[in-house]
């Protein structure tokens, strides 16, 4: 009962501020975007909050729990790439007073290749935070009594309330508020380990080394494996320049800033975050591999990734569980309402708000569409069972659609005059290679966007010629 009250007054909490930062709004503009006036650390932290799901609450660690520390390479490569996002991306969305990241696209090539986009960022974007979704669910059934549609439906239920009520002002101060509520239950999970540990962390330290478990870097080639150096840095890199420079959960932060330096520094502020955060869930996987070692489960694990949800369910005390248990949610909530939030603003602007419409009953039409996305998101969960290890199914979906969409911006920024029918061939068949070397190749998912930007971003060189207009139309 205790854990109960703690997750309840949560999530109370989460929608009284959702409630409160939605008064005001006025227009579409408030509704998506904040009104523009976002400060860069509440836009960095909301960034690191969205991107910080329930898959990496208990997928990282299931990681270090079964190989080691290496995953740490990716997130290196994840600093790299928003370094190049801050110097090469953001500037280009700051030349014009756009709404989404896709707008840049209909000026350099047309309304059509804007919607294809669009569509694939869509799709992606439900397919993935759907597995969140589910992973959220499954950790709740470990946690507390109830059935996975219900699960589903609570966590679905209370974003969709404060993100229709509060837009992006609720979704961002929200998500700030997460990442803390999260990251330090993470960290009181990690202290509780070490205090479990006989001898506690040097106690730890011989076995861990002797397994392998603190191993970071690995300068091995090897197309199969995802977690080397190279695989690391590269793959990294350009997921995270796609991810954070061309998905539009992203890209909607940085617009809402207050300027082209504030959205830069809140970018590659997030890059800083996250890698620390990375380290301390992949921390805590060798910890709990190390407990596990000195006091086997009398349940077997069916998979790794049920390793931490099992340890907050039967080791923490009554209320510090409660707190984990809330800390599960804001993972879930920050990045579903970020979901929530970027669907519906992709579907309005991109897809047909009539000029004619009046700021009223766009409003009202932009919170109609957030609902419907909500619906989605919680149907692709209860379909995600049987995709296997909650983490790389999410992060393969986007390797695999967000490659493309990384090439076309490339020919955009770099001036390449094409027409429409050239750019959509050169993306289709980018998606088309990327898909098919996951299901025909073990090419590991980390090689999965470079190589679908490579593809579309050379298909589309050989096609175009130098333009030099600018970017966004203003």
């Amino acid at each position: 009962m205790i854990d109960w009250a703690v997750v309840l007054a949560y999530f109370a909490g989460t929608i009284w501020l959702g409630s409160r930062l939605g008064r005001g709004q006025r227009d579409l503009e408030d509704y998506f975007l904040a009104g523009r006036r976002t400060p860069w650390l509440a836009a960095s932290l909301s960034i690191v909050g969205t991107e910080t799901s329930t898959l990496t609450f208990v997928g990282v660690p299931a990681i270090a729990y079964t190989g080691n520390l290496g995953f740490l390479q990716v997130a290196a490569g994840y600093v790299v790439g928003r370094l190049l996002v801050a110097w090469w991306l953001v500037p280009a969305y700051f030349e014009g007073r756009i709404h989404t990241a896709y707008e840049l696209l209909a000026h350099r090539f047309g309304d059509r290749v804007r919607r294809f986009s669009s569509g694939v960022f869509l799709v992606s974007r439900v397919l993935a935070d759907g597995v969140r979704l589910f992973a959220t669910a499954l950790v709740l059934q470990a946690l507390l009594p109830m059935p996975l549609p219900v699960a589903i439906l609570l966590v679905t239920g209370v974003t969709l309330y404060y993100t229709m009520r509060g837009g992006l002002r609720a979704v961002i101060w929200n998500d700030a508020v997460q990442l803390v509520v999260y990251v330090g239950g993470a960290a009181i999970a990690a202290w509780i380990l070490l205090q479990s540990l006989p001898g506690g962390w040097a106690g730890a330290l011989p076995g861990l080394e002797a397994a392998g478990k603190l191993t970071v870097l690995d300068f091995g080639w090897s197309w199969e494996r995802p977690y080397t150096f190279w695989a690391g840095i590269l793959g990294g890199a350009l997921l995270t320049m796609a991810t954070h420079g061309t998905d539009q959960m992203f890209v909607q932060r940085l617009l809402a800033c207050r300027s082209e330096a504030d959205a830069r520094k809140a970018v590659v502020m997030s890059g800083v975050l996250v890698f620390g955060q990375m380290a301390l869930f992949l921390l805590i996987g060798s910890l709990l591999f190390a407990f596990y070692a000195e006091f086997p489960p009398a349940t077997p694990f069916e998979s790794a990734d049920q390793v931490f949800a099992r340890f907050i369910a039967t080791e923490l005390p009554a209320g510090l569980g409660g707190l984990v248990i809330a800390a599960v949610f804001a993972a879930a909530m920050s990045t579903l309402s970020s979901s929530m939030s970027s669907l519906a603003s992709a579907s309005t602007f991109d897809f047909g708000r009539s000029r004619e419409e009046s700021d009223e009953s766009a409003l009202r039409a932009s919170r109609v569409l957030t609902a419907g996305w909500a619906v989605a998101l919680a149907a692709v969960a209860v379909l995600a069972r049987a995709w296997g290890s909650v983490l790389e199914a999410g992060l393969t979906i986007t390797s695999i659609t967000f490659g493309p969409v990384l090439g076309v911006f490339g020919l955009a920024v770099a001036g390449r005059s094409i027409r429409e029918t050239g750019v959509l061939g050169a993306m289709g068949v980018g998606l088309a290679v990327a898909a098919g070397a996951h299901l025909l190749t073990p090419l590991a998912w980390t090689w999965l966007t470079p190589l679908g930007a490579a593809v579309t971003f050379g298909i589309g060189w050989i096609l175009g010629g130098r333009d030099d207009r600018s970017a966004p139309a203003r």
